[in-house]
């Protein structure tokens, strides 16, 4: 449930109004405008006299959410949500490149790709250093030694460090780290979820393979439940009967995740397509649908990387992308 208070309330008219709320055993989610104030009941709203509420003289309007999601709806939360790290921004107008390798292989090569997509324009230096693998022979990360690698990185550039933790024991490896992800595959590791939601860090989530959208934003607000508002929704393809790519890009998120929920969205076209060929024109159409940022894997020597190198970008490959995308985001402002 929702209740819009009317322009020119005081701060002790609300105040005194969410204490009532909350003797009702309300969770009350407060969003401020410059002309609105929403307060998003979270609980046993069907408690709640709605005639009353609504004859209260600030209340504009009361209406109950009918969706399952409520703390990530645009209807609990009309402004975009802007996720800040250090001077690096996420949502509503803000667009951000995130960039690096799929794992952390050695101090050269992080530190080299971090310095080549910070000059392209990148805001964020992605890197893994926990690799969940299909196969239980194929490289797994270095774990520890992968994230004081990317550590050092940050470092040497600045850039704020994205990297995915698959275990919650591993958390306190991460108390440097600037955005935690979660991987497709833990999109509904609730227990992780809630974890993460303790914390005070951006998660960036992503969508699993198979998953639907309601489910996406469902885990996004398992994490938003525990307290933290600080989540970053990814799309990065979706299994379907097509094999030509390794998944199906899934644009039509963007727009509707915008009409649905107020979080910012990122895309990741080179998990989605699996192909090198693919990644420049999908990145672009992402751009050109609205998203607030792309996630793109880059390596100095794809050819030699221990994984993923057929979907990874050199750096004047990405340098050369990112000009594109520049181009069309003033094409669409």
């Amino acid at each position: 449930m929702i209740a819009v208070l009317k322009k020119g309330t005081t701060q002790a008219q609300m105040e005194h109004l969410i204490a009532w709320l909350r003797a009702q055993n309300l969770d009350v989610h407060v969003s401020q405008g410059e002309d609105y104030t929403v307060l998003g009941l979270i609980g046993d709203t069907g408690k709640v006299d709605m005639e009353l509420l609504g004859s209260l003289d600030i209340v504009e309007s009361v209406k109950r959410v009918t969706e399952s999601f409520k703390q990530c709806n645009r209807q609990f939360h009309p402004d975009d949500t802007v996720i800040s790290v250090g001077e690096a921004k996420i949502g509503g107008g803000h667009f951000a490149m995130i960039a690096g390798p799929c794992s952390v292989e050695n101090e050269d090569q992080i530190i080299g790709v971090a310095q080549a997509v910070k000059s392209a324009g990148a805001q964020f230096l992605r890197g893994g250093a926990f690799k969940p693998r299909t196969s239980p022979y194929d490289f797994q990360g270095l774990g520890a030694e992968g994230i004081r690698l990317l550590l050092e990185a940050k470092r040497a550039t600045g850039l704020p460090i994205v990297t995915e933790i698959m275990n919650i024991n591993a958390l306190d490896l991460f108390a440097e780290i600037d955005v935690i992800q979660v991987g497709a595959r833990n999109m509904q590791n609730f227990d992780l979820l809630k974890e993460l939601g303790k914390t005070d860090k951006p998660i960036l989530l992503k969508r699993g393979l198979a998953n639907t959208l309601k489910e996406f934003l469902m885990s996004a607000e398992y994490i938003m439940s525990e307290g933290n508002q600080n989540v970053i929704l990814c799309e990065r393809g979706i299994r379907t009967f097509d094999t030509y790519a390794r998944n199906t890009l899934d644009l039509t998120v963007v727009p509707m995740i915008h009409e649905l929920s107020h979080l910012p969205v990122v895309v990741d076209p080179s998990h989605a397509t699996g192909k090198i060929k693919l990644i420049p024109p999908m990145a672009m159409a992402a751009v050109a649908c609205g998203a607030d940022g792309v996630m793109l894997e880059v390596h100095n020597d794809p050819i030699h990387a221990l994984c993923d190198g057929a979907q990874s970008l050199k750096p004047d490959q990405f340098a050369a992308l990112a000009g594109k995308m520049r181009i069309i985001r003033e094409a669409i402002q």
